[in-house]
Order: structure tokens, then sequence, then C-alpha cells
């Protein structure tokens, strides 16, 4: 694939990582004879601004930084038909692990170039009388939402690090929250999930935390849904119902391979489609970002998520 590409580049990326490695990936384009042109976000708004404008006129998009640019400009080019790639330069760059893009900024530019294009689903995700969101990995509520807002705001601690640090400073000041998951739609290979089961109970149910994910991982190489699969045309729900704060830690300490699946207060359900809804306000993220607007969602109100089967064409290493 020659391109043209259009490098979107977060500054802010990585504590300014993006932008330093923007010289290294074009010089690999150069090298494989690839057209591409540079071009610097303000923010995540003008960045879904040039990747759609991008997308129109035939370019091939290419997100340069971590999975909060990656998954906000996953949906503007998905609604113009384009093609996106990925360069992972974030703290968190769980887009490319999922894709099989390699870490390293020339290895990574070499799959533009080389690589083939694959579909994805992407996830849908809003409130009644507004505007649906599109996200690419995940979408949460509770600790995770709150801990990855610590780890934003964050100066000090960069990386993957980050996550479980933060993730312990969300716990020493959570309060217990009641949770209700409806799903809707036909689950993979059942009519329907039943009450109870799978880790969706039709029943409002203590959490630390609701994740609808689309793919394995997220907080930056955690792998919180293994069973996910970007493509399967499901979304896997994994809950944590509320207990002892030593309960949440052991979560911490077993999620980062997927085995924290076997803990008893770990559910683990699929579905097309659920609503959300908390009894207090509290803070939704997707793909390692507040959900636009940053306000927390208010007490009662259903958040509705649901899977977009095989909207997004992306890059990814060519399979032997």
């Amino acid at each position: 694939m020659n391109g043209p590409f259009c490098l979107i580049v977060n500054p802010a990326a990585g504590g300014g990582k993006a932008l330093r490695l923007v010289n290294t990936v074009t010089a690999a384009l150069d090298e494989a004879g690839a057209a591409y042109l540079v071009s610097q976000s303000a923010s995540l708004d003008s960045a879904r601004d040039l990747a759609e404008a991008a997308a129109r006129r035939g370019d091939v998009v290419v997100a340069v930084g971590g999975d909060g640019m990656a998954g906000a400009l996953a949906g503007p080019v998905s609604a113009a038909d384009g093609i996106y790639g990925i360069i992972p330069a974030g703290r968190g760059n769980d887009f490319a692990l999922v894709l099989g893009v390699p870490a390293d900024p020339a290895a990574a530019a070499r799959v533009l170039a080389r690589g083939q294009v694959r579909t994805m689903d992407l996830i849908g995700v809003g409130v009644p009388g507004e505007s649906e969101t599109i996200a690419a990995l995940s979408v949460y509520l509770g600790l995770p939402s709150v801990a990855g807002e610590i780890a934003n705001r964050s100066r000090l601690l960069r990386g993957p690090v980050g996550y479980p640090v933060a993730a312990l400073r969300a716990l020493a000041r959570w309060k217990p929250a009641a949770f209700r998951v409806e799903p809707a739609g036909q689950p993979a290979g059942q009519d329907g999930i039943p009450d109870g089961q799978d880790g969706i109970p039709d029943g409002a149910f203590a959490a630390y935390a609701v994740v609808v994910a689309n793919c394995a991982y997220f907080g930056g190489g955690m792998k919180v849904a293994p069973t996910a699969e970007i493509d399967d045309g499901i979304l896997d729900v994994i809950t944590m119902r509320h207990g002892p704060r030593l309960a949440f830690i052991r979560v911490l300490l077993r999620i980062k391979d997927g085995t924290h699946v076997t803990l008893p207060r770990i559910g683990l359900g699929r579905a097309a489609e659920v609503t959300v809804t908390v009894d207090r306000a509290m803070l939704a993220a997707a793909d390692g970002e507040a959900l636009p607007g940053a306000a927390p969602l208010p007490a009662g109100m259903p958040l509705r998520i649901r899977v977009l089967p095989r909207a997004l064409r992306v890059i990814a290493p060519r399979r032997e």
C-alpha cells in the first residue's frame, strides 16, 4: 500500500512521544516509496475533523498517538468508509496491541506499507436524546473510568505502570454503587442471557466496575476481556461485584494475563447490545478517555452500548 497516508499526530500523546517519533515514521515510509502528509491536531475534536476530511479525499488515515487518539478517529474514518492505520505513541497502546502492530515506530510504519486490510467491529455508545459516540476498544464505568482520569492527569507516572497505581488511588476513596446491566439482542450461541448468569443479572447489583469490551485489552495491556475478539460481532461484558478492597487488589494482580476472570466476583457475559445504569452520578469512559462532554453520567440515566459489526477497515500485519 503506497498511500497517500495522512498522519494525524497528537502532540501531547505520551508526553510528546508522538512528535518525537514522526521523523522515524516518515523515514520508513520514504524507504517504502509511500506518499504521505503530516497533520498536527490541536485537540481530539480537531483530529476527528482532520480524519474525516482525509478519509473523504481518499487518504489512508493514520493515528499517531495513544488509545485516546486511535479510538477517537475510528468513528470518522468509518463514517467516510476510509482505511485506518495506527502508529502507537501513547501511554496505553491497546489498539495497536490487539491488531498486532509493533511498538517500534519504524516497524509500525512498515506495517502501513506492507500490511493487509481487515475489518473490525466498533462500539456505538450514547444516552437518550444525544448523538451516538463511536468507540473502538471498550466502554467502562466505575473504578476503571475514575482511575483513567487520574492516570491521564498524572505527570509523574508514564506508561502502563500509571494505570495500576491510579486504580489503587481510586480504590482508596471509592464508594459502593449499584449497577444495572440489561442485555438486548441475541448473545452468541444463546437465545438470551438468563437472569443471574454470565455476570449480567436482570436486577441491580453492587459493583466496582462494568466493562463492555470489543477487544481483550484496556488500561495499557491489562487483559480485561480475554475472550473478546474485534471481529466476532458481539461484545464481552465484564462485571466486578463489590466486596472487600482486597478482592479488587486480587483482580488487579491477575488482570495482566486475564486470569482474573476465574475469581468469584468477576462475571463474564456476551451481548450485541446492553444498557447500563448506575444509582449515582458516575464518569463513563471509552478507549482511555472520558466520553465526549466529560460530565458524569447522571444517576439513573441509561447508557446504551451496542456493537457495530465490521464497521471499520484497518491495516494490520500480513497474516502468514
